[in-house]
Order: structure tokens, then C-alpha cells, then sequence
């Protein structure tokens, strides 16, 4: 259950950083999570902010932060993974690691858009033998990726990355409207597997085979990836959509030497490039995305005159709906928020904000 809740404004300690978060992003395990399906424990007596990924503005930092300052522009990722405090609020203290600089080029809104997606799809696609293990241009040429579902945000996320790298990109879709986001993405090759036979029409299209196969759904379409597949092939699987168990053949795959590899965003907390920052992608699909993805979490502001205290949407160990305020420690005039929650893929915007920025919502 999401409430508003007052919390202290807290100073960063030695190695963190304090952000005003701008964007709060909404991702599948944030409203899993609300809805029960994936368990966190809350201590008693405390509240869980919510929401993995932000960005926002550099507030203020701790000891022995050097490479952030104030006023830095920045996106943030994993905040609130075994951690009470997320994005989801007004300021966020947090570890330095764990807050990356934006570019003047690139929008709040897709900074924070940039965590949970495209660091699972940069992942995927630097797992393979002999690849790099930081994609840059050029570093994907004459590499064949295969995006499963290029409209989800890892898909879409895996098609601008592949496609910046120099790889051929082909994607599977089921409708036309998720066709224009994957080809807005940067996909030549698209394939409705509603209407088309997908498996002859992706030999059509990469008649040497596929070198990688980025999988959201390995239990729907483990005989597509293995009839497709070149020799020494991978696919990486992210997610479990449409069922958890996989049961495929042995003996061609070792003729073959396919490789399998299964990722989970939460045991690669240190992914992140040196370099993310500097060479960040253009994310050019996201406008398109804004017009067919459901509506976004929006965040509405208030003022609070004298206000000493930050409020936040939270999550406590009851589920209890009443509001709490906590010891005050906040600047005078700090603004509240209220907000109303929408359980799909978007951002939470504050009214400093102009626009939203909306995306269909990974599976991790």
C-alpha cells in the first residue's frame, strides 16, 4: 500500500551522495512488491520507500565523494534494493556507487528511465566469448543479435544499445504498435510472430544464424532461440514471462555449442562502466514510447510553508494507511508531495518537471 509520509531530510555520510530527485522510474519489481508478489521484509516500525531508479540533481555530498558535486545533473539505480530508502521521494541519500553523471544531452526523464533496462540489456550483451565487455561503436560488427520482445524496456533497451554498437538487430514483436517502438528503437528488422512464421522468417533475414539471443521468455520460445542459433551461439535470459520451467534438447545444443546464460540484475551491482556517462546512448526510442505505454505515476506538488521535514511515498511493515511524520531535521520551505500510484512502467515527475517520460515496464 503506498502512503505520503514525512520523513527526516538526511545528511550524506562518508561515500554518499544526496540527490533531489526530479524523476522517480517504475519498474515491474516495485509494484510486484506492492502487490505481494515479491517479498521484502520491512523492520517494524519503518517505512520502505520505493522505486530502483531516479535521476535528479546532486544536493549535496559526503565525505570522500570527489568525482559528484552539487548541482551535478545525474540518474540512479538499485536505490532502494536492500535498502528502505528509494526514489520515490523528494531528496534521496545514498551510495556514491550507486549514482551515475548524465549528460547534458540526455533529459531527466530518460536518466531515469536508463537503470533497471539498460543495464540488464548492456549486460546481455557483453556475455559472449571473445565480445567486449563495455559496448561502445563499432564493438558489435558483423554480430547478429536477436532481441525477444524489442517493445518491453530491456528489449528496447538491448535494440538502441545493439544498434549503437554496430551489431544486425532483429526483434520479434506481436502487434504493429510494438513494431514502430522496436524499429523507432533503431530495429531493421522486425518480425510479428502473430502473423509471420517466425523461425523462417528470421533464417530469411540471418540465413549464417544468430550469434546472440536476448530472451525474456525462455519457456515460450526455447525452440525459436535453438532453431535460429548459429554454431557457438548464446542467448541470454533476463526474465521468466510465461512460465518458469524450460525443457529443451541436449544433444543438438552440444553439436551446436550453445551457450545459456542467466542473468539477474541484483547480482551485478557493480556493471556499471567507468565510461557510462561519457557514452551514453542517444535513447532515442523513448519519445515514441510516451505515446502507447499506460499512463505514468504522477506526482503532484504542494507547498508546505515552514515545512522542516521531506515527504515521500512509502510502504510500512503493516500496511497501514495512516500517515506518519518523523523527527524534523529538513531545511525550512521544504515542498510535499502527493502522488497517486498507477501500477505499470513510468516515472514519478514533480512539478519543477515539464514533461513525463513513459516506457513499457522490464521483468527482472
Amino acid at each position: 500500500m503506498l502512503r505520503i509520509v514525512d520523513l527526516p531530510k538526511r545528511e550524506p555520510g562518508p561515500g554518499e551522495v544526496r540527490v533531489r530527485i526530479h524523476y522517480s522510474g517504475v519498474n515491474p519489481t516495485d509494484w510486484k512488491t506492492r502487490i505481494g508478489g515479491i517479498h521484502m521484509p520491512i523492520p517494524d516500525g519503518q517505512v520502505q520507500v520505493p522505486h530502483l531508479d531516479g535521476s535528479g540533481i546532486v544536493d549535496a555530498v559526503g565525505p570522500g565523494v570527489e568525482d559528484l558535486g552539487p548541482g551535478d545533473r545525474v540518474w540512479l539505480w538499485l536505490v532502494a534494493f536492500k535498502r528502505l530508502e528509494g526514489t520515490a521521494q523528494e531528496y534521496a541519500t545514498v551510495p556514491a556507487r550507486l549514482v551515475r553523471p548524465l549528460p547534458d544531452t540526455a533529459s531527466l526523464e530518460l536518466g531515469a528511465c536508463l537503470g533497471v533496462p539498460f543495464i540488464t540489456a548492456h549486460h546481455a550483451l557483453t556475455l559472449r566469448a571473445g565480445g567486449p565487455t563495455q559496448l561502445g561503436p563499432g564493438l558489435l560488427d558483423g554480430v547478429t543479435v536477436l532481441v525477444a520482445g524489442g517493445a518491453g524496456a530491456v528489449g528496447n533497451a538491448a535494440i538502441q544499445l545493439a544498434t549503437w554498437a554496430g551489431a544486425n538487430v532483429i526483434t520479434t514483436v506481436s502487434s504493429e504498435p510494438k513494431a514502430r517502438l522496436a524499429r523507432a528503437a533503431g530495429a531493421r528488422m522486425v518480425v510479428n510472430y502473430r502473423t509471420q512464421h517466425a523461425a523462417a522468417e528470421i533464417r530469411r533475414l540471418a540465413p549464417d544464424g544468430l550469434d546472440i539471443v536476448v530472451e525474456v521468455s525462455p519457456s515460450t520460445n526455447v525452440g525459436l532461440d535453438l532453431a535460429v542459433l548459429a554454431p557457438h551461439g548464446l542467448v541470454v535470459v533476463y526474465a521468466n514471462n510465461n512460465g518458469d520451467e524450460v525443457t529443451m534438447p541436449v544433444r543438438s545444443q552440444m553439436t551446436q555449442s550453445v551457450t545459456w546464460h542467466f542473468v539477474l540484475l541484483y547480482k551485478m551491482t557493480d556493471v556499471v562502466p567507468a565510461g557510462a556517462d561519457r557514452r551514453c546512448p542517444s535513447g532515442r526510442g523513448v519519445r515514441n514510447r510516451r505515446q502507447s505505454s499506460p499512463p505514468d505515476v504522477r506526482m503532484t506538488s504542494r507547498p508546505e510553508p515552514g515545512s522542516r521535514r521531506r515527504r515521500v511515498h512509502a510502504t510500512d511493515a503493516s500496511g497501514n494507511s495512516a500517515t506518519r511524520r518523523a523527527p524534523a531535521r529538513a531545511a525550512p520551505g521544504a515542498r510535499a508531495h502527493t502522488a497517486r500510484a498507477h501500477p505499470a512502467g513510468g516515472v514519478m515527475r514533480g512539478r519543477s518537471s515539464s514533461s513525463s517520460c513513459h516506457r513499457p515496464a522490464p521483468t527482472i
